[in-house]
């Protein structure tokens, strides 16, 4: 199985000694964020998770101990954004963001690290202009450390709508105009743009849309084969429309950011996020809070889905 950590919050920017625990235990504790009672185990030995994939705007804090993980596969996102303090008031300074990134490269290879320029909106402030004048530097910065760039515009979920009101859609032109500067910048400095499947139309600008975390990618990263359970593949699981990925499970929670975003879509305000973080424990097996005289475990999905066999990639 592929394991995330996770799309609900930052693990490694906020959790890395709880996530390193969790390894020394063998174990995890999920509460199902739609149905809070049911609580799913997961055993985190090499045998059952094929891959870890993080999702992370800071990797620092996991660097020091990367060697715990050596007997996993991993593979890892990496946020990079050119927005300031009012829209990620909690983010480190993206110039130690860089180190990090490069420090983590030359540790996993720089083809399990790819960038992230994740959301891509426009305002006053942050123009078209500002948007691939930014990139320009940011892939600059970067070039080596990585071979793919991934990006996305803005989506306008409820939860955006409610922390970040003044955001508006982006136009047409405005779509057109930073995608081909993107197209131009990543080609320059030795990347591979890439776009969610569902933004498909870009492709015809010069981005893979072919998929974030697909069989063909993983057997070409890992060179082995994978299988996995064809209900675990594309928009079935509830990814976007047109996505052909291979979906995981998220060992996170939901409202537990303390980034701060505005345009995060996983925390419905600040204030619940500082309760759920004073709820914390690094030794537990949830991620926040404990077991409650309610709850229904179970184990869940403790079977790897690499075939063992070799891939000539």
């Amino acid at each position: 199985m592929i394991l995330y950590s996770s799309m609900r919050t930052d693990i490694p920017a906020f959790y890395s000694d709880w996530f390193y625990n969790r390894i020394a235990d063998g174990r995890v504790l999920v509460r199902n964020p739609y149905y809070p009672q049911h609580v799913s185990q997961y055993r985190l030995t090499p045998d059952v998770v094929d891959i870890f994939y993080f999702l992370t705007k800071n990797p620092e804090p996991m660097l020091s101990r990367l060697d715990r993980l050596k007997a996993f596969r991993t593979f890892w996102h990496i946020t990079l954004t050119p927005y300031q303090r009012d829209i990620e008031p909690n983010v480190p300074d993206k110039r130690d963001i860089v180190r990090a990134f490069k420090a983590l490269s030359r540790r996993v290879g720089a083809d399990r690290v790819e960038w992230r320029y994740d959301p891509i909106f426009v305002t006053g402030q942050y123009s078209v202009a500002y948007h691939i004048d930014a990139f320009e530097k940011l892939a600059s910065a970067l070039e080596g450390a990585t071979h793919r760039c991934v990006i996305n515009f803005i989506d306008l979920y409820q939860k955006v709508r409610k922390n970040f009101p003044e955001v508006t859609p982006i136009t047409a032109s405005q779509r057109q105009a930073i995608s081909a500067a993107i197209v131009k910048s990543c080609r320059a400095h030795g990347m591979i743009p890439c776009a969610c499947a569902s933004n498909g139309d870009l492709a015809a600008v010069g981005f893979d849309c072919s998929g974030c975390m697909t069989k063909e990618k993983v057997e070409r990263l890992y060179h082995e084969a994978i299988d996995p359970p064809a209900s675990r593949i594309g928009a079935g699981t509830g990814a976007l429309a047109g996505c052909p990925c291979i979906t995981g499970y998220d060992i996170g929670a939901y409202n537990t950011c303390p980034h701060g975003c505005r345009y995060c879509y996983a925390n419905y305000d600040l204030e619940t996020v500082r309760t759920n973080y004073r709820k914390h424990d690094p030794a537990a097996p949830f991620l926040i809070g404990g077991s409650l005289p309610d709850d229904i475990l179970h184990d869940a999905h403790h079977t790897s889905w690499m075939t063992g066999q070799l891939t000539l990639f």
